[in-house]
């Protein structure tokens, strides 16, 4: 016990909260410059704010949807050897519930932030904006949410309304903002 006590006390004098900058002290790791801090600072809130400037129609996004995502989804965002992207309108309340982009999800601006930050799978952040954009009309259109010549930026993705908008209930704590709607 008194071994641990010890071990505990030299691991918190070189880390703890008085020890010195553990960049100098440790030697590890680098300052976070605000260039490093803006390539990772990429989110996209619900309400559209952080989306990049751009603009990708369906017909692109199918290209793009073929070339860069169908091996994995299918070749209609189906399912594959990753989950279904398309279809399951009206399963949630079912005992098979399949959750997807058109059935589940309340926010199409989230379709863009996954998409942007995790996809491809194999090479994650390596689709520009554009094609994000694409991709992202492509999969509305796909589950019946946008017509086959819709294109999609900034602004009118923000005001996609998702089927499943009002599907999920909000944290009833008082001190958190009211729910984008």
């Amino acid at each position: 016990m008194l071994r641990s006590v010890l071990a505990i006390s030299a691991i918190l004098t070189l880390v703890g909260p008085g020890a010195a900058d553990p960049l100098t002290r440790l030697g590890v790791g680098r300052p976070a410059t605000p260039s490093a801090i803006a390539a990772w600072d990429i989110d996209v809130r619900a309400d559209g704010r952080g989306l990049p400037p751009g603009r990708g129609t369906v017909r692109e996004g199918a290209a793009v949807f073929a070339a860069r995502c169908a091996g994995c989804h299918g070749a209609q965002g189906e399912g594959a050897a990753a989950d279904a992207l398309v279809g399951g309108r009206g399963t949630l309340a079912t005992a098979k519930p399949l959750r997807t982009i058109g059935s589940y999800w309340p926010y199409a601006t989230t379709l863009f932030d996954y998409v942007r930050r995790a996809m491809p799978f194999d090479a994650p952040q390596s689709l520009t904006p554009d094609e994000v954009y694409a991709v992202s009309a492509y999969l509305l259109h796909r589950n019946g949410i946008l017509p086959e010549q819709a294109g999609l930026d900034a602004d009118s993705l923000a005001r996609v309304v998702m089927p499943n908008r009002d599907g999920f209930t909000t944290d009833p704590r008082p001190d958190l903002p009211a729910p984008i709607r």
